[in-house]
């Protein structure tokens, strides 16, 4: 079997379970077997195919991560760590005590930033440890591993949708998807909705207020949270219920999608938030300087804005919805480059690698 280490697998909300369910559906005749947060309620999952084991508690995890490498390492099985951090590297090195081993450790990065002072460290790592097998979202986070010297080292996007797109093109509402936190814009989403009470804008607006693995908030999105329930809009729907993929899944149909996310963190990073409204063909709107932003001013499925004032993005999504069925025609299209299958690709082929027999 491949280890899948994913210590804040809580849920069936977020990012972590759609990404597995996104990577079996592109590769299930992969054997995995998943380590996950001890308090794990995945009720949709299916144990016979993918069996479950709770281990991590959230204050110890990195501890609990570390000897579970040190004993994963000594067992001989491939391991993979799916959402994976600089902590991880060094945990492995620490774990392992020696070089480890050809085919044996995958790390998929979804960021990594080039600190002062870290470009060291990942060097002496990639001396110490040239055989892992590394992979990152982004051109960005490829290059910082490859300027450090891993020689192996492939990009792969973070397709999470793992069901065909069920959008239409006639608009329905407004969308901020996902789980609310400052880095994503929760708070341009407040003021945006703020803006449409007190102008009395008559545009359906869906926003999801969910928090983060474990179920909390940063404090200034709790102090937004807040501010939002105080806001009179009839046409606002607050969405704090964990969904199912196809609830989830729904919530593109006919949507505008709203991202502003701060370029500072989504410079060399992606959203999966993305591409699970281009499958729907919903349009994005989102900031210059992310890499969302790039994707849409290449395909024309949205509008990228340069600054998150309510007054822009109430603008954006009006032009947006009167241009809906044409943006939808060009979501669609960005989408059929992004499928699971193709965009899982390289990491699959490594995986099925490490578990091929030794010639």
């Amino acid at each position: 079997m491949i280890e899948v280490v994913e210590p804040t697998l809580v849920s069936e909300a977020g990012h972590c379970a759609a990404l597995l369910r996104s990577l079996q559906s592109a590769a299930p005749d992969l054997p995995l077997r998943l380590w996950v947060d001890r308090r794990a309620q995945l009720p949709g999952w299916n144990e016979s195919a993918t069996p479950l084991r709770p281990l991590f508690h959230r204050r110890w995890r990195k501890l609990e991560a570390w000897l579970l490498y040190r004993r994963l390492l000594r067992a001989g099985a491939p391991i993979l760590i799916p959402t994976a951090s600089y902590f991880d590297l060094r945990a492995l090195d620490l774990a392992a005590g020696q070089r480890i081993a050809p085919h044996r450790v995958f790390l998929y990065f979804h960021k990594l930033r080039a600190r002062a002072g870290r470009s060291q460290a990942l060097q002496t790592l990639a001396r110490r440890q040239p055989d892992l097998e590394l992979f990152g979202t982004s051109e960005e986070i490829v290059q910082v591993l490859r300027t450090a010297g891993f020689a192996q080292v492939r990009r792969v996007l973070p397709v999470l949708s793992a069901h065909a797109g069920c959008g239409t093109a006639r608009f329905r509402h407004l969308l901020s998807a996902g789980a609310a936190r400052a880095d994503k814009g929760f708070a341009h989403i407040v003021d945006l909705v703020q803006w449409m009470a007190q102008t009395s804008t008559h545009l359906p607006v869906a926003v999801q207020i969910s928090g983060d693995h474990y179920g909390r908030y940063d404090d200034a999105t709790a102090a937004d949270l807040a501010r939002l329930r105080t806001i009179s809009c009839p046409e606002l729907t607050l969405i704090g219920e964990t969904l199912d993929p196809e609830q989830y899944a729904g919530l593109f149909s006919g949507a505008v999608c709203l991202q502003p996310y701060d370029p500072r963190e989504y410079a060399d990073k992606m959203s999966a938030v993305t591409f699970d409204a281009l499958r729907a063909g919903a349009p994005v709107i989102t900031l210059a300087g992310t890499t969302m932003a790039t994707i849409v001013q290449q395909s024309g499925a949205g509008i990228v804005l340069e600054r998150a004032t309510p007054q822009a993005l109430l603008q954006a999504s009006q032009d947006a919805a009167a241009q809906y069925a044409t943006l939808h025609a060009r979501a669609l299209a960005a989408a059929a480059q992004f499928e699971p299958t193709a965009s899982w690709a390289p990491m699959v082929e490594r995986l099925r690698t490490a578990l091929a027999p030794a010639a």
